[in-house]
């Protein structure tokens, strides 16, 4: 049951972006191990930025 619950915990989470920052430090670990990674507010910024600009509609 728990183990459940925590699958449903992180699909939530990951589903309303809560944790972004998480997979963009392992993603980073990964593939860009010599670079600083961005601090968190610097990543929240970048990605409500890109969320946000530009036109966000369909007609």
């Amino acid at each position: 049951m728990l183990k459940k619950l925590k699958k449903i915990w992180g699909f939530i989470r990951r589903l309303s972006g809560d944790d972004a920052y998480e997979r963009y430090l392992l993603h980073h670990a990964k593939h860009h191990s010599g670079e600083v990674a961005k601090t968190k507010a610097e990543f929240f910024k970048e990605w409500q930025d890109s969320k946000w600009t530009g036109i966000k509609r369909c007609c």
